[in-house]
């Protein structure tokens, strides 16, 4: 049966935290009452990552794992969205950025959205991630049009039937797809909402982005999401 919930998170290289972050799930989703599947996506991790995994679907009968090389978060993203089951789609990041117990908010309020992403209030992340943020929502504002102000929040629930036409305008090497998605979203009318998230200290071992390379990822970004906006616009 097609559950009404399908939980992706991608993860890469995190042995140190993912147990914990499938359990505050499991945790936050028991009293819900919502019949879910949970699927954490191993983009070809070199630590214990897929040894911790192998226990954690031993203790949680919703869970499942995925693994293949290392594609990098977007496209491991895409392919999570691509393959859920659910009538609705959650994606968040293994490393437990943001609280989990945020989530129940979301939920309660999905029957007048598509797309509900969440806002990281008092972020606390480095000054290069916050300027990352706000290049990215102007992007998606001038591209697509106002909407969502925290357009790369990796905490959101979707739709799936409203975004999955969507994901056919995303290329598979896609960097930032929620980026894009979010910009979509916008363009094409669906019914998107933000809601407030704690954001807690960075619980990983070490950030996968940083410096020039958090500069340079966002150049990539930024071109990838000026040139699928363009493309749609010519698709209306």
């Amino acid at each position: 049966m097609m559950p009404d919930l399908s939980l992706v998170l991608p993860a890469y290289n995190e042995a140190p935290r993912i147990a914990a972050v499938v359990d505050e799930w499991a945790a936050a989703l028991a009293p819900l009452g919502i019949a879910y599947d949970l699927v954490v996506y191993d983009d070809g991790s070199t630590d214990d990552t897929p040894q911790v995994l192998a226990s954690l679907v031993r203790r949680h009968a919703a869970m499942t794992v995925v693994r293949h090389d290392n594609r990098g978060h977007g496209p491991t993203v895409l392919r999570a969205y691509r393959e859920a089951r659910g009538h609705w789609i959650a994606q968040a990041d293994a490393d437990g950025e943001i609280d989990v117990r945020g989530f129940a908010a979301l939920w309660h309020a999905r029957a007048g959205a598509d797309l509900i992403v969440g806002r990281r209030d008092g972020r606390t992340s480095p000054l290069v991630r916050r300027l990352i943020t706000a290049v990215s929502s102007l992007t998606v504002r001038v591209a697509f049009g106002p909407g969502v102000q925290d357009v790369n929040c990796p905490f959101r629930l979707m739709r799936a039937e409203a975004i999955r036409p969507l994901l056919a305008e995303v290329p598979d090497d896609t960097f930032a797809p929620n980026v894009v998605l979010s910009g979509l979203a916008v363009a094409r009318g669906l019914r998107v909402m933000e809601r407030p998230v704690r954001p807690l200290v960075r619980r990983r071992g070490t950030g996968s982005l940083g410096g020039l390379r958090a500069v340079g990822a966002a150049i990539t970004a930024w071109r990838q999401t000026v040139r699928i906006a363009r493309q749609a616009r010519r698709r209306r």
